[in-house]
C-alpha cells in the first residue's frame, strides 16, 4: 500500500511503529539465522569436500582388491560368494534439527558382517574375497555417509537462500516502505494539527471581535 492510501489517524500512527518495530525484530532474527546457516553450511561442506575424497579412495582400493580375487579366485567364484550374501544392509532414514531446519539423517545397519554370516563357506573361498567385501562394505558405507552430508549441504544452501530473500526484502522493501508511511503520517498529524491551531485562532478573533 502506498504511503498515501493511508489514512492518517494516531491509531494508524500507533499501528505502523508496532509493524516496523516487529519488523526490524525479525530482520535482526533471520540475519542472525543466515549467519549461522552459512557457517553451518561451510562445516557441512567442507566434510562433504572430505566424503567425496573419501568415494573415491574407498572406491579405488574396492576395485583393487575385487580385482585380485577375481584373478586368483576366478570369475565365477567370485559371482558365487557375491550371490551367497544372505544378509543385506538397512537403511534407516530420520531427520535432525540444524537452526531450527529439518535435515536427514541416514543410518545403516548389518553393513559389515564377518565371515560366518555372509553366507558362502569360508573354504570355499580365499582372503582375497573376504578382503575385497571387507572393502566394498567399508565404501557402502562411506557411500551412506556422504549421502546425508551432500543432502545436508543442499539442504542448507536452499534455507540460506530463502533466509537471504526474506533479509532482503525487510531489508529493502518492508521497512523502508513502512517508515514512508510512518513519516507521512507525522507529516498529516502534525499539518493537520496546525490548521486545527490557525482555525481556533481565527475562530477566537471572530469572536473576539463581535464582542
Amino acid at each position: 500500500m502506498a504511503a498515501h492510501d493511508i489514512t492518517p489517524t494516531r491509531s494508524v500512527l500507533l499501528d505502523l511503529k508496532r509493524r516496523i518495530k516487529l519488523s526490524q525484530s525479525g530482520h535482526k532474527i533471520l540475519k542472525m539465522k543466515r549467519d549461522g546457516l552459512i557457517i553451518e553450511f561451510f562445516e557441512a561442506m567442507e566434510k562433504a569436500r572430505q566424503m567425496r575424497a573419501g568415494v573415491a579412495t574407498d572406491f579405488e582400493v574396492a576395485m583393487k582388491k575385487i580385482t585380485i580375487a577375481r584373478a586368483i579366485d576366478g570369475e565365477v567364484n567370485v559371482r558365487s560368494a557375491a550371490y551367497a550374501l544372505n544378509k543385506y544392509p538397512t537403511v534407516k532414514l530420520s531427520s535432525k534439527s540444524i537452526m531450527g531446519m529439518m535435515v536427514p539423517k541416514v543410518e545403516a545397519d548389518s553393513i559389515h558382517t564377518d565371515i560366518l554370516n555372509k553366507g558362502y563357506g569360508v573354504l570355499d573361498t580365499s582372503a582375497y574375497v573376504e578382503e575385497a567385501a571387507a572393502s566394498f562394505e567399508k565404501l557402502l558405507e562411506t557411500l551412506i555417509r556422504a549421502a546425508e552430508v551432500e543432502t545436508t549441504m543442499k539442504k542448507l544452501l536452499d534455507e540460506i537462500e530463502k533466509t537471504k530473500r526474506r533479509v532482503n526484502a525487510l531489508e529493502f522493501k518492508i521497512i523502508p516502505d513502512l517508515k514512508e508511511s510512518e513519516r507521512f503520517v507525522k507529516f498529516r498529524l502534525e499539518e493537520m494539527e496546525r490548521e486545527n491551531t490557525t482555525r481556533l485562532k481565527h475562530i477566537k478573533k471572530k469572536g473576539a471581535a463581535t464582542e
